[in-house]
């Protein structure tokens, strides 16, 4: 099995959770092997390279596959997906931020991940938070990505109904080590992660159900 591998701080305790999950050390090492940013990820699922993923959520509804209610979620900001007004520039790491910016009628440079939550730390009157953005005019929250599945589709729901049901505790060594990666204080990371849930609920379907219609 090939589950792929987003390596972003936002998907830190699902990390963890597979770790401690997970006792196949084939199947551990495998998703190392396919760690990479959320576009390529799409593309890779897309090509059934691999079996499941989170995937972006623009990717996410329309595909021979099978999508649970399990995603990456901002209740109102998210800080890690933002815009810089100005001239238009997409962020090749990832659809579902550029389509979010679309829809909302923003232009400006798109920007996720570690580099855009160090950004909004140095300069936050700078940038614009895209899932505020639509917090405020939808009062939504905005789900980004979604776990899909091609394959072993009973494996992976009953992987990700436990995920959804355990607390998970980040060891304070991956936190330390997230925070030096991404040169940001350990108090935003743990602040951060506060941010981000991952139960799509009926609120969460109804905001992705307008996304995806737009």
């Amino acid at each position: 099995m090939l589950l792929g591998k987003i390596d972003y701080i936002n998907l830190a305790p699902f990390h963890v959770f597979l770790k401690r999950q997970i006792k196949n050390s084939r199947f551990k090492q495998s998703i190392e092997y396919k760690k990479s940013y959320p576009s390529r990820i799409n593309r890779l699922f897309k090509r059934r390279k691999i079996d499941a993923a989170f995937i972006s959520s623009i990717e996410s509804k329309r595909g021979n596959f099978r999508c649970f209610d399990a995603g990456i979620i901002a209740q109102k900001e998210i800080r890690s997906v933002l815009v810089k007004r100005g001239r238009y520039r997409r962020d090749s790491e990832s659809a579902t931020s550029n389509a979010l910016a679309k829809v909302l009628g923003v232009e400006g440079e798109v920007m996720i991940g570690d580099k855009a939550l160090r950004a909004w730390l140095e300069a936050p009157e700078a940038y614009e938070d895209l899932a505020a953005l639509w917090y405020e005019k939808y009062r939504l929250p905005f789900v980004f990505a979604r776990f899909c599945v091609n394959r072993h589709h009973d494996y992976y729901r009953k992987l990700i109904e436990d995920f959804l049901h355990t607390r998970v505790k980040i060891p304070h060594y991956m936190l330390k080590r997230y925070a030096a990666r991404g040169e940001l204080p350990l108090a935003e990371v743990r602040a951060y992660l506060d941010l981000v849930h991952y139960d799509i609920d009926h609120k969460a379907r109804k905001s992705l159900k307008k996304f995806l219609s737009t």
